[in-house]
């Protein structure tokens, strides 16, 4: 196999960690949310759900696009550590990614009160 074909493994391999421990948590929260009375409508996310999907779909266009990043990078470096190159700044990418992703959020969702506030005044 190519150097290639081990980076879409590892690729795989991945992302699908990332997606077992994402249904996990996403569970697990569900759960204490429920018992906790603060999700009475059988355990959908609250409030609107196209803003949720938005969300999600913003989280992973920045985890791809540092993916895509880390691609671009490995073809640049020369023969030889491109492997290792392209592996490594995969996954900072990646986290950068979410850290970024974090950080938007966080502002649209402070930006969201401001408006609930103002609308309830």
């Amino acid at each position: 196999m190519g150097p290639m074909h081990d980076v879409i493994i590892v690729a795989i391999v991945f992302f699908s960690i990332v997606s077992v421990v994402k249904i996990l948590s996403d569970n697990r929260i569900r759960h204490k949310m429920m018992e906790k009375g603060q999700m009475g409508n059988g355990g959908k996310q609250p409030g609107n759900g196209t803003v949720y999907q938005s969300l999600s779909a913003l989280k992973w266009g920045f985890v791809l696009i540092g993916l895509g990043l880390a691609l671009l990078i490995g073809q640049m470096v020369p023969s030889g550590v491109e492997e290792e190159v392209v592996i490594g700044s995969m996954f900072f990418l990646a986290g950068a990614g979410l850290l970024l992703f974090y950080w938007v959020a966080g502002k649209l969702a402070n930006k969201a009160d401001d408006t609930s506030v103002r609308k309830n005044n």
